[in-house]
């Protein structure tokens, strides 16, 4: 195999497939990357066994053929190429080798037989559609702060992409939990994805699936199996497993009933909490919200370091509430909001808050509150 290319592509090709690779390797073919040129372009493909991605680029190709290398010394010989070079990539598989030139650069690579590299089995999809980048950035880029981190509560170690019933129809939904909080977020039903079976998308998955969808002008193509999820632009295709398991009735957890109602502006609001939560040191540090006529006030007790107090003038005409929240958990929520205000609803200090921005309806979040 004998392949010239363009530094900045290369390096975009290999960032992508590097990024999937483990650091920590049982089986050394994981740790490589599988470079396959053919035609007028050249494919780079990674996996762990559970993701799997394939990154194409254009390259004049001199003989085409197939080899493996250690992904990641790839990628930083790439990266420390100037801008601009022309990479040529010759392999020899008798020798074992592939050989890395750009300008006076000369890097010779251990490779390993592209036979032994693990390709993932192509699953029968039960539903294909298109849906635009910049939607599905909103459904995964919202929710993903909630996943849990609890390996024992695998099944809520991802984002529950499915179709569910909404204010006006049916639509795309994607909703994550640990437990605390919770995110329910919608988006317009993409036509063709009416028959699509529910799926938990690993964690891994959805930072993976961040980096296809920067263009929002794209369509990703997406494929959804009972047990694997498929998203595709022209360049870059990302396979992956689904979890395994049952997302829990999340609906039950959403309340209904909530009548006190606190509008604040989003950003105000993040940076008091952020403001007033420096004085304690603890992870779990909580803040207190005291509501009264127009009035919040946000204060936090750190015995052992000291106590803060701020003032925000707000939109509630309720009787006077005492809640108390996960300083962290109340940032997270309240950096979701693109719009100007945020929209609290409470019931009582012992049951969960709902959050949403302003009147839109299609971002939902719940959020347990602490003892303070």
């Amino acid at each position: 195999m004998k392949i010239s290319i363009e530094r900045g592509a290369l390096l975009k090709a290999v960032a992508q497939a590097q990024s999937v690779v483990e650091r920590r390797n049982t089986i050394p073919i994981l740790a490589n990357v599988l470079i396959e040129a053919e035609g007028d372009s050249v494919q780079f493909r990674a996996t762990d066994l559970d993701i799997e991605v394939v990154d194409k680029a254009p390259a004049m190709v001199e003989r085409a053929g197939a080899t493996t290398v250690a992904a990641t010394t790839l990628h930083e010989i790439v990266r420390k190429l100037p801008d601009g070079a022309l990479v040529t990539l010759t392999a020899d598989v008798a020798a074992g080798r592939l050989t890395v030139d750009a300008g006076r650069s000369n890097f010779s690579l251990a490779t390993l037989p592209r036979e032994d590299f693990p390709v993932m089995a192509s699953s029968e999809y039960q539903s294909n559609f298109a849906a635009n980048a910049a939607v599905l950035r909103r459904l995964f880029d919202k929710s993903k702060f909630a996943i849990s981190t609890e390996e024992t509560r695998y099944y809520l170690n991802g984002v529950y992409m499915h179709v569910s019933d909404g204010p006006d129809g049916k639509v795309l939904r994607c909703v994550a939990t640990d437990g605390h909080r919770l995110a329910r977020v919608d988006a317009d039903l993409p036509a063709g994805a009416v028959d699509m079976p529910g799926v938990i998308v690993p964690r891994k998955t959805v930072g993976e699936l961040r980096k296809l969808l920067d263009d929002d002008e794209m369509d990703i193509a997406v494929s959804v199996s009972e047990t694997k999820v498929r998203f595709a632009t022209p360049d870059i295709t990302l396979t992956s497993k689904v979890i395994d398991g049952t997302f829990p009735d999340y609906t039950r957890v959403i309340p209904q009933a909530n009548s006190r109602r606190l509008e604040v502006d989003a950003a105000e609001f993040a940076k008091a909490v952020d403001r007033v939560a420096t004085v304690s040191s603890e992870r779990s540090r909580a803040v207190k919200l005291q509501l009264e006529n127009d009035k919040l006030v946000l204060s936090v007790n750190a015995p052992d370091s000291g106590a803060a107090e701020e003032e925000l003038a707000v939109a509630y005409n309720d009787e006077r509430l005492e809640i108390g929240f996960n300083a962290k958990y109340l940032l997270e929520i309240a950096s979701q909001v693109d719009r100007e205000n945020a929209v609290f609803l409470f019931n009582s200090s012992g049951d969960p808050t709902l959050m949403r921005e302003g009147n839109d309806q299609s971002a939902v979040y719940v959020v347990m509150p602490m003892r303070v």
